[in-house]
């Protein structure tokens, strides 16, 4: 099992995404994602969340919420944990990702482009007051096969 992070950067309506089209074998492939990573040895997910965000777009995180956590489950990739994080408040200049290319995409628009199922799920959590929350997410290849919040079919 895998431990990643995961954080939405807010920005006038828009997330900061990583378009992934630079690595040949990954598991997110031509999909738009947040910013984040695997967890290295010893790290908290506040720790990863801030190395993470500095390693792929330059930027220094100021402050943060901690969402919730998605517990993928894949017949390909295996299970992963992720923690989801959101934040308005940062400084710095963006750089060149060597994992794809980042680009601020409106939120509504967001949905319109290659993004994993369930990623629509927490996408919409991310846009209410919804307290911390445990999301688990199953997929049979690219489709998602099963969805549980907080305990509950959904």
């Amino acid at each position: 099992m895998r431990n990643t992070t995961l954080c939405h950067i807010e920005r006038e309506g828009k997330y900061l995404m990583l378009h992934r089209v630079k690595k040949t074998i990954d598991e997110n492939k031509d999909k738009w994602i947040g910013i984040g990573g695997k967890f290295e040895e010893g790290e908290s997910p506040e720790d990863c969340l801030l190395r993470e965000v500095k390693e792929e777009t330059g930027l220094t995180l100021h402050s943060w919420k901690y969402r919730g956590i998605v517990t993928f489950v894949s017949d390909e990739w295996g299970t992963e944990y992720m923690h989801l994080f959101d934040s308005n408040d940062f400084s710095g200049e963006i750089k060149k990702c060597d994992e794809g290319e980042l680009e601020w995409i409106d939120k509504q628009a967001l949905l319109d482009l290659p993004i994993w199922e369930g990623d629509k799920i927490f996408l919409r959590l991310l846009d209410t007051d919804e307290p911390f929350f445990s999301l688990k997410l199953r997929y049979i290849g690219d489709r998602l096969v099963e969805a549980v919040l907080n305990g509950k079919a959904i």
